[in-house]
Protein backbone atom coordinates (compact mmCIF):
# COMPACT_ATOMS: atom_id res chain seq x y z
CA UNK A 1 0.00 0.00 0.00
CA UNK A 2 2.91 2.52 0.63
CA UNK A 3 4.35 1.69 -2.70
CA UNK A 4 0.84 2.55 -4.34
CA UNK A 5 0.87 5.97 -2.41
CA UNK A 6 4.76 6.52 -3.51
CA UNK A 7 3.72 6.00 -7.49
CA UNK A 8 0.10 8.31 -6.60
CA UNK A 9 -1.72 5.34 -7.28
CA UNK A 10 -3.61 5.99 -4.04
CA UNK A 11 -3.69 9.72 -2.04
CA UNK A 12 -3.97 8.00 1.48
CA UNK A 13 -4.12 4.54 3.49
CA UNK A 14 -6.47 3.68 6.23
CA UNK A 15 -6.96 1.60 8.81
CA UNK A 16 -9.59 -0.22 10.68
CA UNK A 17 -10.32 -1.54 14.08
CA UNK A 18 -6.64 -0.37 14.99
CA UNK A 19 -6.46 0.42 18.79
CA UNK A 20 -3.44 1.86 20.70
CA UNK A 21 -1.32 -1.33 20.90
CA UNK A 22 -1.63 -2.04 17.34
CA UNK A 23 -0.50 0.99 16.12
CA UNK A 24 2.49 1.34 18.99
CA UNK A 25 3.68 -2.10 17.43
CA UNK A 26 3.04 -0.86 13.60
CA UNK A 27 3.36 2.45 12.82
CA UNK A 28 7.27 2.10 13.51
CA UNK A 29 7.66 -0.21 11.00
CA UNK A 30 5.95 1.92 8.07
CA UNK A 31 7.04 5.17 5.97
CA UNK A 32 3.46 6.31 5.63
CA UNK A 33 1.30 7.15 8.21
CA UNK A 34 -2.41 6.39 8.11
CA UNK A 35 -4.60 9.59 6.39
CA UNK A 36 -7.68 7.65 8.90
CA UNK A 37 -8.44 4.97 11.70
CA UNK A 38 -12.05 3.76 11.72
CA UNK A 39 -13.05 2.37 14.58
CA UNK A 40 -16.71 1.33 16.09
CA UNK A 41 -17.38 4.11 18.24
CA UNK A 42 -21.52 4.71 19.75
CA UNK A 43 -21.63 6.15 23.16
CA UNK A 44 -22.35 2.60 24.82
CA UNK A 45 -18.74 1.79 23.28
CA UNK A 46 -16.45 5.21 23.37
CA UNK A 47 -13.11 4.05 22.91
CA UNK A 48 -11.99 6.85 25.01
CA UNK A 49 -8.15 6.21 25.54
CA UNK A 50 -8.30 5.07 21.79
CA UNK A 51 -9.37 8.37 20.31
CA UNK A 52 -7.16 11.03 21.88
CA UNK A 53 -4.18 8.45 21.35
CA UNK A 54 -4.93 8.56 17.31
CA UNK A 55 -5.73 12.03 17.42
CA UNK A 56 -2.18 13.25 18.86
CA UNK A 57 -0.87 11.86 16.03
CA UNK A 58 -2.58 13.77 13.45
CA UNK A 59 -5.05 10.84 12.43
CA UNK A 60 -8.38 11.45 11.61
CA UNK A 61 -10.70 9.00 13.91
CA UNK A 62 -13.75 7.76 11.90
CA UNK A 63 -16.38 5.81 13.90
CA UNK A 64 -18.31 3.07 12.52
CA UNK A 65 -22.00 2.04 14.16
CA UNK A 66 -22.12 5.32 15.68
CA UNK A 67 -26.20 4.85 16.20
CA UNK A 68 -25.54 1.49 17.60
CA UNK A 69 -25.56 -0.82 14.86
CA UNK A 70 -28.04 -3.62 13.72
CA UNK A 71 -30.09 -4.57 16.63
CA UNK A 72 -28.66 -2.03 19.16
CA UNK A 73 -30.09 1.25 17.57
CA UNK A 74 -33.18 0.97 19.25
CA UNK A 75 -31.91 0.95 22.43
CA UNK A 76 -29.11 3.71 22.01
CA UNK A 77 -31.66 6.09 20.56
CA UNK A 78 -34.28 5.08 23.17
CA UNK A 79 -31.60 6.20 26.12
CA UNK A 80 -33.12 8.21 28.04
CA UNK A 81 -30.20 10.49 28.63
CA UNK A 82 -30.04 10.99 24.77
CA UNK A 83 -33.73 11.43 24.50
CA UNK A 84 -33.69 13.79 27.10
CA UNK A 85 -30.64 15.96 25.52
CA UNK A 86 -32.70 15.21 22.13
CA UNK A 87 -35.97 17.12 23.24
CA UNK A 88 -33.83 20.00 25.32
CA UNK A 89 -32.68 20.96 22.17
CA UNK A 90 -35.35 19.93 19.50
CA UNK A 91 -33.56 17.38 17.83
CA UNK A 92 -33.43 13.83 17.11
CA UNK A 93 -31.76 10.76 19.22
CA UNK A 94 -29.67 10.32 16.02
CA UNK A 95 -28.81 13.80 15.66
CA UNK A 96 -27.59 13.91 19.67
CA UNK A 97 -25.04 11.20 19.07
CA UNK A 98 -23.85 12.54 15.31
CA UNK A 99 -22.90 15.70 17.27
CA UNK A 100 -21.37 14.47 20.20
CA UNK A 101 -19.11 12.33 18.16
CA UNK A 102 -18.21 15.51 16.21
CA UNK A 103 -17.69 17.50 19.03
CA UNK A 104 -15.41 14.84 19.84
CA UNK A 105 -13.49 15.10 16.29
CA UNK A 106 -14.58 12.08 15.37
CA UNK A 107 -15.80 11.83 11.90
CA UNK A 108 -19.08 9.45 11.40
CA UNK A 109 -20.93 7.33 8.85
CA UNK A 110 -24.54 6.93 9.77
CA UNK A 111 -26.11 4.55 7.72
CA UNK A 112 -29.68 4.53 6.32
CA UNK A 113 -31.63 3.88 3.36
CA UNK A 114 -34.61 6.29 4.36
CA UNK A 115 -34.01 9.61 2.60
CA UNK A 116 -35.75 11.38 5.50
CA UNK A 117 -33.28 9.68 7.91
CA UNK A 118 -30.22 10.74 5.89
CA UNK A 119 -31.48 14.52 5.60
CA UNK A 120 -31.88 14.64 9.08
CA UNK A 121 -28.57 13.19 9.74
CA UNK A 122 -27.25 16.09 7.59
CA UNK A 123 -28.58 18.66 10.08
CA UNK A 124 -25.69 18.71 13.10
CA UNK A 125 -24.78 22.30 13.10
CA UNK A 126 -27.58 24.49 14.40
CA UNK A 127 -27.08 23.36 18.09
CA UNK A 128 -24.17 22.41 20.22
CA UNK A 129 -24.04 20.22 22.66
CA UNK A 130 -23.13 21.39 26.11
CA UNK A 131 -20.22 19.88 28.38
CA UNK A 132 -22.01 18.97 30.91
CA UNK A 133 -24.56 17.44 27.90
CA UNK A 134 -21.14 16.28 26.65
CA UNK A 135 -20.13 14.79 30.45
CA UNK A 136 -23.87 13.02 30.60
CA UNK A 137 -23.21 10.77 27.09
CA UNK A 138 -19.46 9.69 28.09
CA UNK A 139 -20.98 8.98 31.49
CA UNK A 140 -23.35 6.09 29.42
CA UNK A 141 -19.76 3.94 28.06
CA UNK A 142 -20.70 0.46 28.79
CA UNK A 143 -17.50 -1.38 27.27
CA UNK A 144 -19.90 -2.68 24.79
CA UNK A 145 -18.52 -3.31 21.48
CA UNK A 146 -22.14 -4.42 18.68
CA UNK A 147 -19.69 -6.24 16.40
CA UNK A 148 -16.93 -8.68 16.23
CA UNK A 149 -14.59 -9.06 13.86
Amino acid sequence: MEQFVKDGKIRSVGLSNWYVEELTGFLPKVDTVPALVQNEIHPYYQENDVIPFIQDLGIVVQGWYPLGGRGHTGELLGDAVISEIAGAHGVSSAQVILRWNLQKGVVVIPGSSNPDHIQENTKLYDFELTEDEMERINALDRGEKHDWY
